[in-house]
């Protein structure tokens, strides 16, 4: 399933300025009025954002925020825990909400770069016995799946979900049963270490 990032409420935005005011004042930072528009910004943005495309959010309600604040303020907000870093390749770093959404995990197009995120439960499943079977108790974890989206395929009809900022739909997963049939060219290949079924 694709997880559609949901609009955070004011409510819920409110909370994290206040716990951000909180991480600065117990550094010993200011509160600046650029800082507050940059975290503004990133907390009602859906989905991930470079800093560039931070910047130009920020931008425009304020004008005169530099790439450096932009930078530096993320770095605030991932260390005090709001903001996540997400590395999907070299030079691609984008930032999103910490918590905004359930767990979900990544597809990257290695093509055009473009991020869609999904949840499927066959899989967190697979992921937590794999664990238990090796004597391991899960923290955390993330999945990201690089691969080409059907326009970098040069399937015909394909599009690319990042062609059209309105589409973030990708293909369906197949079930668990379906991928067993072994006939779903989207089924992983061969795990690296082969862990017997309990």
């Amino acid at each position: 399933m694709v997880v559609e990032d949901p609009a955070l409420s004011q409510e819920d935005v409110a909370a994290l300025m206040e716990r951000f005011h909180a991480f600065l004042l117990k550094k010993q930072l200011k509160s600046t009025r650029q800082r507050d528009f940059i975290a503004l910004s990133l907390f009602r943005s859906p989905g991930h954002l470079s800093i560039d495309d931070l910047l130009r959010v920020v931008r425009g309600d304020a004008p005169r925020v530099g790439y450096a604040t932009v930078y530096r303020t993320l770095k605030l907000l991932t260390e005090c825990g709001l903001a996540s870093e997400r590395r999907f390749g070299p030079g691609q770093s984008v930032f999103e909400t910490a918590g905004s959404v359930e767990h979900h995990d990544h597809l990257i197009c290695v093509e055009c770069g473009h991020v869609l995120e999904f949840q499927n439960e066959d899989i967190e499943r697979e992921q937590e016995s794999v664990a238990a079977q090796l004597g391991f108790s899960l923290v955390r974890h993330k999945l990201e799946l690089y691969g080409r989206c059907p326009r970098a395929q040069g399937v015909v009809t394909g599009a690319c979900p990042g062609a059209d900022a309105g589409n973030d739909r990708a293909p369906a997963l197949p079930s668990s049963k379906a991928a067993a049939k072994g006939d779903d060219p989207r089924r992983p290949r061969a795990p690296v270490r082969n862990i017997p079924a309990p």
